[in-house]
């Protein structure tokens, strides 16, 4: 599950990140196998200067591919971060390059929605301090169905 609880003096914290699929092994694995099945027509080619131009728009295409999967292991750093302490209730949600979103509420008005309706499906919210607020939406459902019960267990006790 892509998401850890730890005790602390104060309380429990949740910590949360959406799910990594590629290590850099298999990012590696992935490029090179590209470039290899790529460069494949460059054998029918070889001692010709069509290499060349081949090789121009092999090189872009396995460039792109690099560009993009790099893009996104950037998008996906994202780190939300949970603390129920008996005084407080604080949401930390972090993504590279831009400032930090807090949320603040006392745990006696805190409650836990799932919705069948919202941007993802089972859709897990937080409501208190005069603000409602998205956890996890990186999450799977099976993984918000199952957070949502430890909430709803930790926010009443």
């Amino acid at each position: 599950m892509p998401y850890r609880w730890t005790e602390t003096a104060h309380g429990r914290k949740l910590d949360l990140w959406p799910q990594q699929s590629m290590t850099a092994q298999g990012f590696a694995w992935f490029i090179g196998t590209t470039a290899a099945f790529l460069a494949l027509p460059l054998l029918a080619v070889l001692g010709s200067p069509m290499v060349w131009i081949l090789l121009a728009f092999i090189l872009a295409a396995v460039g792109g591919v690099w560009r993009a999967l790099m893009a996104n292991r950037a998008d996906r750093q994202i780190h939300e971060e949970l603390t129920i302490s008996p005084d407080r209730v604080r949401l930390e949600h972090r993504v590279p390059k831009r400032p930090a979103r807090t949320w603040d509420a006392i745990p006696r008005w805190v409650t836990v929605h799932l919705s069948r309706e919202g941007p993802v499906e089972d859709y897990l919210t937080l409501r208190g301090g005069g603000r409602e607020v998205e956890l996890g939406a990186f999450l799977t459902s099976a993984e918000r169905k199952e957070l949502y019960a430890e909430l709803q267990r930790l926010i009443r006790t």
